[in-house]
């Protein structure tokens, strides 16, 4: 066998199997092992070869992929993206899925504009890889071509000349994650009392999964928790989530912050991106910024972390013990935009230090 991630696909719609396989074929560091109708032919499947990455349909005949999925992760652990429907049903499964220990969720592929086959098939190809560096616990209950340009912030706000111009010293926070990031930010957000600042978040997370994602944290914690509209003030007690699809910026005006939720193309290969949401804390917020980068794959945030850093915030990010994936941090920590780093645990505490 090659050194290439093997995916197995599981989906009861041959069109969608045929469709992820030709999406995942596409990326040289990745080979579709095989593709499988339901969870009991999967199973066959994997007696003869363990994949590296499962791509799991939610809805299926004879066993659904909740099922499939705790079997999975109690009994022999393997790397499992979910791969579901843009509805609200679909988006809750997907949530209960991420807690039996699923890395991540993609979107269902379906036919669009050009530009949208191209980015999803980054985001699909670019959320296997980084389930392939996971390492799966048991659960209670090579160099590639470019895919896409691989674009800044620069085309969402412009690099400020100068540093942020302050007219309050009201501090706010800003957040970002990707593969692993679900749970860090329930560990994360749980922990913090219910005058905590303001925070906005960008977790790469499909469209429309972001209200969901939003909802069972503002379940769990004391802070008021909701997926971000345009203009939503961020006050203390709420945390506000930026919506799938569209990047969120941190604006000010006075002594107000708020959010301005626009679209644009992918920056650094994610929309929303960290890198949008961090450089417009740099500018915005500025020494009154508290900046906070959490597991993921990739380098989306090192930019904008950097420039949080050099506009005069206090930047942390996640440790490597404690990350599912060191991706994110450690291009952060590696361009010298970070001032700590520490475990998951210890994070909520020196913002609130910090904040206080």
């Amino acid at each position: 066998m090659s050194n290439k991630i093997k995916v197995l696909i599981v989906d009861d719609s041959a069109l969608v199997r045929q469709a992820l396989a030709e999406i995942l074929s596409s990326d040289p560091m990745i080979e579709v092992m095989a593709t499988a109708s339901d969870p009991f032919v999967a199973a066959e499947r994997i007696k003869s070869c363990v994949p590296d990455v499962i791509t799991l349909d939610v809805e299926m005949p004879r066993m659904d992929g909740l099922t499939f999925l705790q079997k999975i992760m109690t009994q022999h652990p393997i790397p499992v993206v979910m791969c579901s429907t843009l509805t609200d049903s679909g988006s809750e499964t997907a949530m209960k899925a991420l807690e039996y220990g699923a890395v991540e969720i993609i979107v269902k592929p379906k036919m669009g504009t050009k530009q949208f086959l191209e980015e999803s098939r980054v985001n699909i190809c670019d959320v296997v890889k980084a389930a392939a560096m996971v390492k799966c616990k048991l659960h209670p209950v090579i160099k590639t071509r470019e895919i896409a340009p691989k674009l800044t912030a620069d085309v969402i706000m412009e690099k400020p000349p100068t540093k942020a111009m302050i007219q309050t010293t009201e501090k706010v926070v800003v957040v970002g994650a990707s593969t692993g990031g679900t749970e860090a930010l329930k560990v994360f957000l749980e922990m913090l009392p219910e005058d905590s600042p303001g925070i906005a978040i960008v977790q790469h997370m499909p469209e429309h999964f972001t209200a969901a994602f939003a909802r069972r944290l503002d379940s769990t914690c004391r802070v008021t928790v909701k997926e971000a509209e345009n203009n939503d003030s961020v006050v203390r007690g709420r945390v506000l989530i930026a919506p799938g699809n569209h990047h969120a910026l941190l604006k000010r005006s006075g002594a107000r912050y708020y959010v301005e939720i626009k679209d644009g193309p992918l920056v650094s290969r994610h929309r929303p991106s960290v890198d949008v949401l961090f450089r417009s804390a740099a500018r915005y917020a500025g020494k009154n910024a508290v900046g906070v980068i959490m597991t993921g794959m990739g380098d989306d945030g090192a930019r904008g972390m950097k420039e949080m850093y050099d506009a005069g915030a206090i930047t942390i990010s996640q440790d490597e013990a404690t990350c599912v994936v060191f991706g994110m941090p450690n291009e952060a920590i590696k361009m010298g935009g970070v001032h700590r780093t520490l475990p998951l645990q210890q994070i909520a505490p020196e913002v609130l230090r910090l904040c206080s």
